[in-house]
């Protein structure tokens, strides 16, 4: 339905916003990035994604009127927010995958930098695959769905991880198949001792960033299935999601311990979200029901987060 120029702009604008990204985001160096400096970028981000959406509502209301620029914003937000929220849960892998390998803060933007670049072209692939298998199997959202019911009830009822990364398998794969040092060489990912080109734990630590992606990409394609079929829809808002996964890193990575409850708010949004496609055949539930369903359960989850680690310090501190 869309023009090909809006993809073009689009295009344009990620290309642009990745420059920024890599240019300022960090310095363009290895350096600590602190808190106020994510925070700033964060909202810079979210603010980009704001401006883009309301360009859509123009464009959309001049082109067909206020009721379908309404619905294609509120997709484009819905589908943003259930992204964003879902990322969260890929920033506390990352912190565990960088605490476990002992990666100092100011060493890690470059591994995110690769992190995010490769979420974005495995994203682009599965988005444009999943709405191909729609047009072609239109029961394959049921499936989605189950799998989403699926993934939610084991991230409620699963006892998480101790981070112990020694057995991983791909850990264990990447050893057997090349020689790994045990030090690290600045940003470097390969490095030469006496004449021998060796990984660095930085290189193993991009594997597993990686493969993470593969991992939520996964959950969160779906998912936004749920939202929209429209491809230019789950594409934009699942790229602009994603786009300041750097920044929001560096700000929650001081504070990811205030969140621990937000896993279980992560999976039963997952499980709402796979009902609704479960049961779009008999009851279709409004965009708008769903973007305040995710809004509320998100805002519950982190409210009461911070409230239960607020008591555990106070008795602490008793």
């Amino acid at each position: 339905m869309e023009q090909w120029w809006l993809w073009v702009v689009f295009a344009a604008l990620v290309l642009g916003i990745l420059w920024i990204d890599i240019r300022f985001v960090g310095g363009g160096k290895s350096h600590k990035v602190s808190v106020k400096e994510a925070g700033i970028w964060t909202v810079v981000w979210v603010a980009v994604a704001m401006l883009f959406n309301a360009g859509l509502w123009f464009y959309f209301n001049h082109i067909g009127g206020a009721e379908l620029a309404h619905q294609k914003t509120v997709e484009f937000f819905t589908g943003y927010l259930l992204e964003k929220a879902l990322a969260v849960d890929n920033v506390f892998v990352w912190l565990m995958i960088f605490s476990y390998f002992a990666i100092p803060n100011e060493l890690q933007r470059r591994v995110l930098l690769y992190g995010v670049l490769g979420a974005i072209v495995l994203r682009t692939i599965m988005v444009f695959g999943g709405v191909y298998l729609i047009n072609q199997f239109h029961w394959i959202l049921y499936i989605f769905g189950a799998f989403l019911v699926i993934t939610g009830l084991k991230m409620l009822l699963v006892k998480e991880s101790d981070g112990d990364l020694s057995d991983n398998p791909l850990v264990r794969f990447t050893r057997r198949h090349m020689k790994v040092s045990n030090e690290l060489d600045g940003e470097r990912f390969f490095t030469v001792k006496d004449g021998v080109r060796y990984a660095t734990p930085l290189f193993l630590v991009l594997v597993l960033v990686e493969f993470s992606d593969v991992i939520f990409a996964v959950d969160s394609i779906p998912a936004i299935f749920a939202v929209t079929t429209d491809p230019f829809i789950v594409l934009t808002s699942n790229i602009f999601a994603i786009m300041g996964l750097r920044a929001m890193y560096f700000l929650l990575a001081g504070v990811a311990e205030r969140f621990s409850l937000l896993k279980y708010g992560l999976a039963v949004i997952l499980m709402f979200i796979g009902t609704k496609m479960l049961i779009m055949e008999w009851y279709k539930i409004p965009t708008l029901v769903a973007l305040g369903v995710v809004a509320s359960i998100l805002t519950i989850s982190i409210i009461a987060s911070w409230v239960r680690t607020q008591d555990k310090t106070s008795t602490s501190e008793a």
